[in-house]
């Protein structure tokens, strides 16, 4: 796989080597291919690409709106449109270009036979690593969130686990009492790495309709309004992560270096760019150059020195 120019920046990640430790996240870049349409834009900025979140069976998603802009980010409510994991597999996966950069599935489901099912079939795929979305309601438990729930989150990933042999990555909600404690069972379970956070729940409503706004009514929150929400979560599953030397990809309102560097020395490996790419869809490469300039006037020769480095408060 090429390599980033400047080996300050290449990180390894769950035994995978990435260039650098950009992550663009499930569901802002389709299954990979919509930013190769853009001048400029190379998958070779980007260590990893983690393709739209994936059903057994095709799903049409919720209805509109879907999408609507807060002063501080986005509220989405796609509803998990995508074509089955078998298109996926059949017909996208051999569109893309491996040589450039890694690619992570996202395994979504409504029951845990079904995440086993997507899972083992990614399995036998060239996927590179796969991430569990558990942010999704068990139909067999009432609606109930997989992943607000600890045991049922293990039992996700466990059931995921027992068919494959590729890095599972765990993405971890912030709407649950305690994500170290989620965390741990995950790991005891068997996950590799997480991806903390997922999105906040949140609303918005026409005031001259006295309507919701997003036609599902709730959506998940991202953008900067929610970066001080994922920093401290990032650090508190790290306390639980660095006794078993497990990775996290730190994501949740990042939209520069300064962000990066704030969430890598909270305890992330690698970290997610999603809702800054909609209004500046080249912001990975300002991003690189800019922490390569850090880490030179740091006198830091790679940035995976800084995972974790937080220091208390005096």
């Amino acid at each position: 796989m090429t390599s980033n120019n400047n080996n300050s920046l290449a990180i390894k990640f769950c035994g995978l080597e990435l260039s650098n430790p950009l992550v663009l996240l499930s569901g802002c870049v389709g299954f990979g291919e919509e930013y190769t349409r853009i001048e400029g834009f190379s998958n070779r900025d980007v260590g990893a690409i983690c393709l739209k979140g994936t059903t057994l069976e095709a799903r049409t998603g919720n209805q509109p709106h879907r999408v609507y802009e807060t002063p501080m980010g986005m509220l989405n409510s796609i509803g998990l449109q995508n074509p089955g994991a078998k298109q996926v597999i059949n017909n996208i996966l051999p569109t893309l270009d491996f040589s450039e950069t890694r690619f992570i599935a996202n395994v979504s489901g409504s029951t845990i036979e079904e995440y086993t099912e997507v899972t083992r079939l990614f399995d036998d795929s060239p996927i590179d690593a796969i991430e569990i979305n558990i942010s999704c309601p068990n139909v067999k438990e009432g609606g109930v969130v997989f992943g607000n729930d600890p045991d049922m989150s293990a039992r996700v990933v466990a059931a995921c686990r027992s068919v494959t042999r590729k890095p599972l990555i765990a993405k971890l909600s912030p709407n649950q009492t305690s994500i170290a404690d989620n965390a741990q069972k995950c790991i005891d379970a068997g996950a590799d790495a997480f991806a903390v956070i997922n999105t906040l729940m949140g609303m918005a409503i026409d005031i001259e309709k006295r309507q919701p706004v997003l036609g599902n009514n709730q959506g998940g929150l991202s953008g900067p309004a929610i970066k001080p929400v994922a920093l401290l979560k990032v650090h508190q599953v790290y306390q639980v992560c660095k006794q078993h030397n497990i990775p996290i990809i730190g994501q949740g309102g990042i939209t520069n270096a300064q962000d990066i560097l704030e969430f890598m020395i909270a305890g992330a490996s690698a970290v997610g760019i999603g809702t800054a790419l909609f209004y500046d869809p080249l912001v990975c490469q300002k991003i690189n150059q800019d922490l390569q300039d850090y880490l030179q006037k740091h006198d830091i020769g790679n940035i995976s020195e800084l995972t974790g480095t937080l220091q208390p408060f005096s």
